[in-house]
C-alpha cells in the first residue's frame, strides 16, 4: 500500500474544529477509535503523548510493560481474543526496534494492532540523532501499512486511516511514528473516521459462479476434507461455518490458529493438521476427492512436501486475500471474499450429506493414534510427569472454557493438541512467525481484553525466560493469569529435532534453569512446583481456584517429545507415531 494514498470516504457527521496540540490529538484519536487499553513503555521521544495521556486516566488505562516486545505481545493478546484492534507504544531508537518482533508476529499470524512510535524533531532526520532509527523503514517488510508524521495536522487523517486499515478486510499491524515537534505543535483538530481508501479494497465481491462452482464439487464429492484456518474466526463465521459442515457432512480439520471456531468435541471436529497434527486428518489430506480450505494460507507446516500434497484432489479455496489464491497450492475452484459472507452464499447450493463410510476411516486411524501416542500422552504409566496429563489436569478443571495462551515450542504443541475449547478465539498462539517469548505478555492481554474468562499462559522453560520480566506488569496490573511453565530443563523442540536427525548431540539445548518460583514469589505471585504425578491434581485444582495471578511450575520428563510428527520436507501421508 502506497504512502500517497488518500482517504476517499469519511464520516459524514463533521465535528467542530478545537486549537489543541498534536500529543493531545493522539489521544483524543485514540478515544475516538474506542481505545480502552494501550501497552507501552514511555521514553523521551514519545514523552508529550505520555504527558496527554497522563490527563486522560480515566479513559485510557497504560499499561507498563517491562519492555516494548512485551507490550506489542499484550496488544496482540488483547486484539486476538476481543476483536478490536490491540494498541501498543514506544519511543524512538531500541524503543521502537524492540517492537519489531511483535508487529512481525502479527503481520503473518493477521493480527490488527497499531504501533504508536515517537521520533526525534523533523530538523533532526537523517543526522544519527540522539535515538534515531528509521522505523518506517525498518518496518516496512512487516506492516500492513506504516507512515512517519512530521506536522500535527497530518495526525488526524493519519491515525484514522491506520485503524481502518489495521482491522479491515485480512487484519494486520500498521505502525505510526511521529516526530517530537509535531507532537508539541498546535494545530485546529477534527476527527473523522476513515471509512474507505482509494485504491485499497479489503473484502474481494464473491463472485456466485465461483460458488456455484465450488457447490458442485462438493456435492459430487465421495470423500471431501474441510481444512480451516483463522479466516474463519478473523471473519466472525464461525455459525456459518458450523451450518456448513454440518450440512454437508464433511470432516473437518484445522490450523493451530483456526482451533475453537467449533468445539473441540463436534463430531465433525477430526483434528489439527500440520508437523505434529493428528494422523487422520494428516494422512487422508492425501486420499480426499475435494479439498476445501477456508480462511487458511497452506503454510507449509501444513503442507509438508508440497509437490506430494493433495494432488489427488481438487482444491477449493475460500479466500479473502487474492494474494494467497495459487501462492503455495493449485487451485481448482477460488471463492474470494469475506469467509463469512462467502459461507452463507454457499449454504443454499449445498446438498444434505453425512459421508458416513468416510468418516469411519477418520475414526480408524484416531484409534490407531490413541494407542499408540494419545493414551501414552494423557494416561501415562511411566514415571516421569508427561505435557500431555497436564493439559488433561488443565481440560477437567476448565471444563472447556479457558483461553489458553501458549508460547512456542513442544508444549506449545501439546496444547494445541489436547487443550479442549467450547467457545471461539480461545487458542491464542504464534503461528506463522513461532515467536518464543510470546504467551506470557500476550495472556496479559487476553486476561485485560476479557477478565471474565480464565486465562492460562502456558509456556516451556526456554520461551518463558524471554519475557519473564512480564511478570511485573502481572503483579503492578493485578492481573489474575494462570502461569503454567512445562519445566524439562531443554529447549525441547530443537532437543527432538537433534534427538531424531543429529543423532542426539544436544548442542547448546540443555539448559541450567533458575529457582522458578522463588521468582514468582519475588514479583508476590502465588507458586508452586509439582515433581510427581500425585501432587498434579491437586495442585491444578489450586492453581484454577485461585482469583489472583499463580504460577505453577511442572516438571516434567526431560527427553519426552512430540508425536505424531512429519519430518521436515516429507508428504503429510509419512507422519511418524513414535
Amino acid at each position: 500500500m502506497k504512502e500517497t494514498q488518500t482517504i476517499e470516504n469519511k464520516a459524514t457527521n463533521t465535528q467542530q474544529t478545537e486549537r489543541i496540540s498534536g500529543s493531545e490529538a493522539i489521544v483524543r484519536c485514540l478515544l475516538a477509535e474506542g481505545v480502552d487499553i494501550i501497552y507501552g513503555y514511555p521514553g523521551g521521544a514519545i514523552m508529550p503523548v505520555y504527558d496527554e495521556l497522563y490527563k486522560y486516566q480515566d479513559k485510557i488505562h497504560h499499561v507498563l510493560t517491562r519492555h516494548e516486545q512485551g507490550a506489542t505481545h499484550s496488544a496482540q493478546g488483547y486484539a486476538r481474543i476481543s476483536g478490536k484492534v490491540g494498541v501498543a507504544m514506544a519511543t524512538s531508537g531500541p524503543g521502537a526496534t524492540n517492537l519489531v518482533t511483535g508487529i512481525a508476529d502479527a503481520q503473518i499470524d493477521s493480527t490488527p494492532m497499531v504501533c504508536i512510535t515517537g521520533q526525534v524533531a523533523s530538523h533532526l532526520l537523517g543526522s544519527d540523532a540522539f535515538q534515531e532509527t528509521d522505523i518506517v523503514g525498518i518496518s516496512t517488510p512487516v506492516t500492513k501499512w506504516n507512515h512517519q508524521i512530521t506536522k500535527a495536522s497530518e495526525i488526524p487523517e493519519v491515525m484514522a486511516k491506520a485503524f481502518y486499515i489495521a482491522k479491515s478486510g485480512r487484519p494486520g499491524p500498521v505502525l505510526i511514528d511521529i516526530t517530537k515537534d509535531a507532537q508539541f505543535e498546535e494545530f485546529d483538530f477534527v476527527y473523522e473516521k476513515c471509512t474507505g481508501v482509494r485504491s485499497y479494497k479489503p473484502v474481494p465481491e464473491t463472485d456466485i459462479k465461483s460458488v456455484e462452482a465450488a457447490a458442485e464439487l462438493i456435492n459430487n464429492a465421495k470423500k471431501p476434507l474441510v481444512v480451516w484456518g483463522q479466516g474463519v474466526i478473523l471473519s466472525e463465521a464461525e455459525e456459518a461455518f458450523k451450518a456448513f459442515i454440518e450440512k454437508a457432512g464433511i470432516p473437518s480439520a484445522w490450523t493451530i490458529l483456526g482451533v475453537s471456531a467449533i468445539p473441540t468435541e463436534h463430531p465433525l471436529n477430526v483434528g489439527m493438521l500440520g508437523m505434529h497434527g493428528n494422523y487422520a486428518p494428516n494422512v487422508l489430506t492425501n486420499e480426499c476427492d475435494v479439498l476445501i480450505a477456508i480462511g487458511m494460507r497452506f503454510d507449509d507446516r501444513v503442507t509438508g512436501k508440497l509437490d506430494e500434497y493433495a494432488q489427488q484432489a481438487k482444491v477449493i479455496h475460500f479466500e479473502i486475500d487474492p494474494a494467497e489464491v495459487d501462492k503455495n497450492v493449485k487451485t481448482d475452484v477460488a471463492v474470494l471474499g469475506d469467509a463469512k459472507a462467502s459461507l452463507e452464499a454457499i449454504l443454499p447450493f449445498i446438498h444434505k450429506n453425512t459421508h458416513t463410510e468416510w468418516h469411519q476411516k477418520f475414526k480408524d486411524l484416531y484409534e490407531i493414534e490413541y494407542e499408540k501416542v494419545i493414551k501414552h500422552d494423557l494416561h501415562p504409566t511411566k514415571e516421569g510427569l508427561t505435557m500431555g496429563e497436564v493439559l488433561h489436569q488443565i481440560n477437567l478443571e476448565s471444563k472447556g472454557e479457558a483461553a489458553i495462551v501458549s508460547d512456542v515450542g513442544q508444549h506449545q504443541m501439546i496444547a494445541c493438541r489436547y487443550a479442549k475449547f467450547n467457545q471461539t478465539k480461545s487458542n491464542i498462539t504464534s503461528g506463522g512467525l513461532g515467536t518464543m517469548g510470546f504467551g506470557l505478555p500476550a495472556a496479559i492481554g487476553a486476561k485485560m481484553a476479557a477478565p471474565e474468562r480464565e486465562v492460562v499462559s502456558i509456556s516451556g522453560d526456554g520461551g518463558y525466560q524471554m519475557t519473564i520480566q512480564e511478570l511485573g506488569t502481572i503483579f503492578q496490573q493485578k492481573t489474575a493469569v494462570k502461569i503454567v511453565v512445562l519445566n524439562n530443563d531443554f529447549l525441547g523442540m530443537v532437543r527432538q529435532w537433534q534427538q531424531l536427525f543429529f543423532d542426539k548431540r544436544y548442542a547448546s539445548t540443555e539448559m541450567t534453569n533458575p529457582d522458578f518460583v522463588a521468582i514468582a514469589k519475588g514479583y508476590y505471585i502465588n507458586a508452586r512446583r509439582v515433581t510427581k504425578r500425585e501432587e498434579l491434581a491437586e495442585a491444578v485444582a489450586e492453581m484454577m481456584a485461585s482469583k489472583e495471578a499463580y504460577f505453577l511450575e511442572v516438571c516434567v520428563e526431560k527427553e519426552g517429545n512430540v508425536f505424531p510428527m512429519v519430518p521436515s520436507g516429507a508428504s503429510v501421508s509419512d507422519i511418524r507415531l513414535s
